[in-house]
């Protein structure tokens, strides 16, 4: 396969002397052209805790580049003595609105301190633009309408970051998580918490706001979402979520996001030791044959079966549901970017549904047969290929989404300091072939210098990705695998 491409990168946010710094990006793509709009956070240090404003930057795609516009400060993005935090943008293609959610949360209240005391200090709002990001309208603060009740159950909450989706039914899906108070007084004060994946939907082109089931079993943080066509089961809704139990959790959502079928870890994704963001894309798979197939003769076409979807909420190893007492790291709880992120004491148990009642899950899908042909959607997924720090922005393939163990190797396109990642597809070239974006955190010593852009097909991701690592049956010795570090 020879020495792996790294595909040519523009930093689009610089961190500065004056200690403000850039986290957090996210990345949509918007036709005709199409337009690209860049967010992210502006800091006034990389702390979480002094989070300013959101910003952007507006591409056009001439030829084979992007001519970026100047930096803009989103000023209407924001409530009154709040920091405004996790750009999620999501486009609505029938009526050519884009919106731009965030969570504003109030003064430098940590993450970690809301779920100590168990008492959000988050608000989820959304602004407005109807002309391709020139222009925004004010903030829409849609926390009572959206999340309404449940709030006295969560701790905190926050939304993707990165892109939301639009699924073929119209329904807009925006990525989200909370902290959940399992258990409220111990002494006075928080006893368990809980991290777990969910959306916020809507159904009538964005006018009003919901709230799904939360993904009911294992620990479960940001998350990105993906529509796949799974063949044999139709279409279903693949959420992809940080996790501090060692790799990746996915679940699958039968009914369009308004609730989670119970998650699964997936080996094959592995997570940094305290865990960082990822970005998951799904896209229409090449036809079998074309050139742009090239490169994978060597990875089979078929298949194990996928992940059980007919089974009941199912255990990680060694206590997998995995409440925290008192709080613990997932997501926002990350100091300078790499902070401690303790996912804290662990119990064995199936998990607690949503607002904490226990839920038999039986999903209605038809068993799988013995293979799984590749399936019409792909996913993309980038997340740093480094297991003990934020190291390597690497970038995996699975040509069948519902089994966990289809996951490439990663193709490394950033050697060094990585963290945060938004993917995007910019559509076919002239000559037909898919070409993908990502924006992700970049530096020489630490993650958080700069927000870094790339551009890079379909045909350069197989020339580059290598079959994931064999799975041992009993007895069989696990495959050398060099990780990096």
């Amino acid at each position: 396969m020879g020495t792996p491409q790294v595909p040519m990168r523009t930093v689009l946010f610089q961190s500065e002397r004056s200690g403000l710094t850039y986290r957090v990006p996210a990345l949509l793509p918007l036709p005709p052209g199409p337009t690209l709009l860049a967010f992210a956070e502006q800091r006034l240090s990389p702390d979480d805790t002094h989070a300013y404003r959101l910003v952007q930057r507006r591409g056009t795609l001439v030829g084979g580049s992007v001519q970026w516009g100047a930096p803009l400060v989103l000023g209407t993005a924001a409530l009154e003595q709040h920091r405004s935090m996790n750009p999620c943008p999501v486009h609505d293609t029938r009526t050519g609105t884009v919106f731009l959610f965030f969570v504003a949360v109030r003064g430098q209240t940590p993450e970690a301190v809301q779920i100590a005391t168990g008492r959000n200090a988050a608000r989820l709002c959304c602004v407005t633009s109807r002309d391709t990001g020139r222009t925004w309208g004010g903030a829409r603060d849609l926390t009572v309408e959206a999340v309404g009740s449940a709030e006295q159950d969560w701790a905190t909450f926050a939304v993707g970051p990165g892109h939301g989706i639009q699924l073929p039914s119209g329904r807009l899906l925006v990525p989200a998580y909370t902290y959940r108070v399992d258990r409220r007084e111990c002494f006075g004060k928080i006893c368990r918490t809980s991290p777990h994946a969910f959306t916020f939907y809507s159904d009538d082109h964005g006018q009003t706001w919901h709230h799904g089931g939360l993904v009911p079993n294992l620990r479960s943080g940001e998350c990105q979402l993906a529509m796949v066509d799974g063949g044999w089961a139709g279409s279903v809704l693949y959420c992809n979520a940080r996790s501090p139990l060692g790799s990746r959790v996915q679940a699958l959502s039968t009914d369009e996001g308004t609730s989670f079928l119970p998650g699964e870890l997936v080996p094959t994704l592995p997570e940094t030791a305290r865990g960082c963001q990822g970005s998951i894309l799904g896209f229409p798979a090449p036809p079998s044959g074309r050139p742009s197939d090239e490169g994978w003769s060597k990875v089979s076409k078929t298949t194990p079966c996928p992940l059980n979807l007919c089974a009941r909420a199912q255990e990680s190893p060694k206590g997998g549901s995995g409440d925290t007492q008192g709080g613990g790291g997932l997501g926002r709880t990350e100091g300078r970017g790499d902070g401690p992120g303790d996912p804290g004491p662990r119990e064995p148990s199936p998990g607690p549904g949503f607002h904490g009642v226990r839920r038999d899950w039986t999903p209605q899908l038809p068993r799988p047969p013995a293979t799984l042909t590749q399936s019409p959607t792909w996913l993309l997924y980038s997340h740093p290929a480094g297991r003990r720090a934020r190291l390597h922005m690497g970038v995996r393939l699975n040509r069948s989404p519902l089994d966990s163990h289809s996951w490439t190797e990663p193709w490394v396109i950033y050697q060094g300091p990585s963290g945060y990642s938004d993917l995007a597809l910019i559509g076919p070239t002239p000559e037909g072939a898919l070409t993908f974006a990502c924006v992700y955190e970049s530096g020489a010593r630490v993650s958080y210098e700069e927000i870094s852009f790339c551009m890079f097909s379909l045909r350069q991701i197989l020339q580059n990705v290598l079959p994931g690592p064999k799975l041992c049956g009993p007895g069989e010795k696990p495959q050398a695998q060099c990780w990096p570090s």
